[in-house]
């Protein structure tokens, strides 16, 4: 593989892994949609002859390895991705999926699975040994990755940014709009307050509107501080952006958060969005979490 550079690219080979009933399958699922060849569930001792196989054939590669499997071992997981990584031909990114105790419990109820670690006992004893079990390995994991607020779609959108970058052999940057009423996102590598600029939700004319709207957007626009920010922002981006790629990292969230996030957080996120798009030329792909439509 070559970047468009023609730069020679490292094989993407993506670990999945976790605690269970955080999403692992479902992840997997995805990879596979997007073009990878997809092992779930796969046995971490046969994942040597895997990967020779598979040096064989064009495809990405994505793993899932976890606590399902038969003597799964952190530790030997954990020195498989260092040496894979000192290889030279693979280029490893490692998710870590986790959840909130509670969401894995609902979980486990509602789809009356049986937890790989509770076979004998209560679910919720089962979580608890696994995350002391996995402890080590989260904290070594290349990416953590929260869902106990996504839904399926918002897992799938992650992943195809996350991995995107991989196949594309550059930084995929990701754009989103938040209310802190509703709590700070997860995913988000970096957050800006938004919230010191004018408030269109004042004004009876534009309250019903969204940052998506022209005079919503103009309104916000016309605070005093408005021009500095901005100006600011982009320098700060325009000196980030390439240091993140040239370390390596393939996906980035950016995110901006005001009190309702429907107006000047989802302004500020359009502009940065034209900005990066047509001003810097770089591919971005835009949320909005508090706008159902």
């Amino acid at each position: 593989m070559t970047s468009p550079s023609g730069a020679l690219l490292l094989r993407p080979l993506v670990i999945v892994t976790g605690l269970s009933g955080a999403g692992i399958s479902s992840a997997m699922a995805i990879l596979e949609d997007m073009g990878f060849a997809a092992f779930d569930n796969f046995p971490l001792s046969l994942l040597p002859a895997l990967l020779n196989q598979e040096k064989q054939t064009s495809l990405p590669l994505a793993v899932s390895v976890d606590t399902r499997g038969h003597n799964f071992d952190p530790t030997a997981l954990m020195n498989a991705i260092n040496s894979l990584k000192n290889e030279g031909y693979w280029a490893v990114k490692t998710l870590f999926l986790s959840a909130d105790d509670s969401v894995l419990l609902k979980r486990f109820s509602e789809t009356r699975r049986v937890h790989p670690l509770a076979r004998d006992r209560a679910v919720s004893d089962g979580i608890a040994a696994e995350k002391s079990l996995l402890f080590s390995l989260k904290h070594e994991a290349g990416r953590v990755v929260d869902t106990s607020d996504y839904s399926v779609h918002d897992l799938r959108r992650f992943i195809e940014g996350f991995c995107g970058g991989l196949l594309q052999g550059h930084l995929n940057v990701s754009l989103l709009s938040f209310s802190y009423r509703h709590g700070l996102p997860r995913e988000a590598d970096l957050v800006f307050d938004v919230r010191f600029l004018r408030n269109p939700n004042w004004d009876p004319d534009l309250k019903s509107k969204t940052g998506l709207s022209l005079d919503v957007q103009e309104y916000v626009q016309s605070d005093d501080a408005y021009d500095g920010f901005m100006a600011h922002l982009t320098a700060m981006i325009d000196i980030l952006l390439p240091k993140y790629e040239a370390e390596g990292k393939s996906y980035l969230t950016i995110a901006f958060g005001c009190t309702g996030g429907k107006h000047r957080s989802v302004t500020v996120t359009e502009h940065i969005s034209s900005y990066l798009k047509n001003k810097k030329k770089i591919s971005c792909r835009t949320h909005h979490r508090e706008l159902k439509a």
